[in-house]
């Protein structure tokens, strides 16, 4: 999925927590959000994911603007920092739950699963539980 970012800002009570940020994610590339606690780095993603509103900018997902399209029509997925929600899942389920709350067959999550686990150097701990 590509993801770009034109001049986004989000204020939250007068006080700019994101800034005129622009940025390019090209569909495959890895990238990472660095910066201290409160420099706007989770209002980032919730805004990717639909999650928050932004007040200026605009945001595409595979060159389409979904500034303001719903959360649930964007088809993007966000895990939290905090692992609560989720704690009673195995690492397996953890990563195949957006996958079963859409539907997809039992065959074609476990090949999905099996990918993204050999991705992240996780193969063989699938059926461990958080620590």
């Amino acid at each position: 999925m590509s993801i770009t970012l034109d001049q986004v800002t989000k204020h939250y009570g007068g006080v700019p927590v994101v800034n005129d940020v622009s940025l390019d994610i090209g569909d495959g590339e890895f990238f990472v959000l660095l910066g201290p606690s409160g420099s706007g780095k989770s209002t980032l993603l919730r805004a990717i994911a639909g999650l928050t509103g932004v007040d200026h900018g605009r945001i595409a997902l595979h060159g389409r603007d979904v500034t303001h399209v719903a959360a649930r029509k964007r088809g993007v997925g966000l895990v939290f920092q905090n692992y609560a929600l989720f704690r009673h899942m195995t690492v397996a389920e953890n990563i195949e739950f957006a996958l079963r709350v859409r539907h997809v067959r039992a065959r074609e999550r476990s090949r999905r699963r099996q990918e993204l686990l050999r991705l992240v150097a996780l193969e063989g701990l699938d059926q461990r539980l958080p620590a």
